[in-house]
């Protein structure tokens, strides 16, 4: 068998596996992985630039992932009015302040002055800046948290269009990761791999304890969407009647239309990132980017700037995972900080990559969607060999009890295996990197 032609199988093997579970379970069901597959699909191309491009070890993928998400609340969701006119504006020049205070440190820090009023002076400045920030921001802070909490307490964004959104998380993502990379980039693998997974679970914290700007733990919901709202589609007579022409009911059919069109949206945007991708990866910058990865040395004695090319691609590839962010947020209409967790955002999104091909978009996006079929499939397919395993015991055998509530945790069993079969039965994943 060709290496296209086992591509394809593999391929159509997934296509089979979607299409049997809209068969046995439902539409519905097919369409939700197939949407979250897309989008677990470009978060594989963001870690492939980084690691199967670079050989950048990235462990802080969620950070970027809510920084998309962050950016979704704040460029779609309306202003809350109030809340800016309680403390909006110190908010703002509470945040100048801060951002001013860096600065000058800096400039004191660089500047010629004598190591001894260098320190004084540095020490000063963060003291006093500190202070001011905190006697500006705090009452603000706590001003805009007590309007109307329960249902916002928080500023809102601007009310733009939700797609807007999608390419500004990536801009959020992007310089976020310029910031890290130019402090961490230079570190080793092992300390790098610390330095992003300290930073990721710092964004976290944030999004999670700053009411005033995601409301926290209470998630912000209701978000805009970029496609119609079901109950608008089952109260619009011409869908109604279209529907009813196929002999469908109009609750089943709003919903299969209204993921269907988040299909097409997702699609297109992978496709034109796969594109890019492929495009990067042929050019000359990209057989310098695999030089590096495969050689700092020789390529540094052949000139290349190998810091600022590994910064190049850790940009990017945060970029792609703060429109990631973006996209899921705005698939799901909420943004829930504490949702954020690693086993999610950076284990699975690590495993995807290895399974599928490490250095290999197509391998990326492959092993994108086979691993979110299986993170979503194994719990039922689990509960149903616990039912033929089981079928003589009654519903009260403590045995039978034990292995239900055992099927929720095969996930994490599962994915275990599989990456250990492929590991060792396929080292470069499943679609290699030729």
């Amino acid at each position: 068998m060709t290496e296209f032609t086992k591509n394809i199988v593999l391929f159509a093997c997934l296509i089979i596996l979607i299409i049997g579970t809209g068969i046995i379970q439902s539409a519905n069901s097919a369409l939700l992985i197939v949407n979250m597959g897309l989008v677990s699909a470009v978060m594989s191309i963001g870690l492939n630039f980084q690691w199967g491009y670079a050989g950048l070890f990235n462990v802080g993928v969620m950070g970027f992932v809510a920084l998309g998400g962050l950016a979704t609340v704040l460029i779609s969701t309306p202003p809350v009015i109030d809340a800016w006119n309680t403390g909006g504006i110190q908010i703002v020049i509470a945040l100048f302040l801060g951002l001013g205070t860096i600065a000058l440190t800096i400039n004191v820090y660089k500047s010629r002055l004598t190591y001894a009023m260098r320190t004084f002076l540095v020490f000063s400045i963060l003291f006093l800046g500190f202070f001011l920030f905190r006697r500006i921001f705090d009452p603000a802070v706590s001003a805009i948290e007590s309007i109307n909490p329960t249902v916002t307490g928080n500023l809102g964004g601007l009310g733009l269009p939700v797609l807007l959104a999608w390419p500004i998380g990536g801009l959020f993502a992007a310089g976020a990761a310029w910031l890290i990379g130019k402090t961490a980039l230079g570190l080793r693998s092992d300390y790098l791999a610390i330095a992003t997974l300290g930073i990721a679970e710092i964004i976290i914290a944030v999004l999670k304890h700053e009411d005033w700007l995601t409301r926290g733990v209470k998630n912000v919901i209701g978000l805009p969407r970029p496609v119609p709202y079901e109950i608008d589609l089952q109260n619009d007579p011409h869908f109604v009647e279209r529907v009813a022409q196929l002999g469908m009911d109009p609750a089943i059919a709003s919903t299969l239309y209204v993921k269907i069109n988040y299909s097409v949206l997702l699609s297109a945007v992978l496709l034109i990132l796969l594109i890019m991708a492929q495009l990067a990866l042929k050019s000359p910058w990209g057989r310098m980017i695999r030089a590096i990865r495969d050689n700092e040395v020789a390529a540094e004695a052949m000139g290349k700037d190998v810091t600022q090319r590994h910064l190049q691609v850790f940009v990017l590839g945060s970029a792609i995972f703060g429109l990631a962010g973006a996209m899921m947020t705005t698939l799901d209409g909420q943004l829930t900080p504490g949702s954020y967790q690693p086993i999610r955002f950076t284990f699975l999104i690590w495993v995807m990559v290895i399974v599928g091909g490490s250095g290999n978009n197509f391998g990326a996006i492959l092993g994108g969607f086979f691993i979110w079929f299986l993170w979503v499939q194994v719990e039922p397919i689990g509960l149903f060999l616990v039912d033929i395993i089981a079928a003589g015991l009654s519903e009260e055998n403590l045995i039978r009890e034990h292995l239900i509530d055992s099927a929720a945790h095969m996930r994490l069993i599962s994915m275990g295996v599989i990456l250990l079969l492929v590991l060792r039965f396929s080292p470069k994943g499943l679609i290699p990197e030729k």
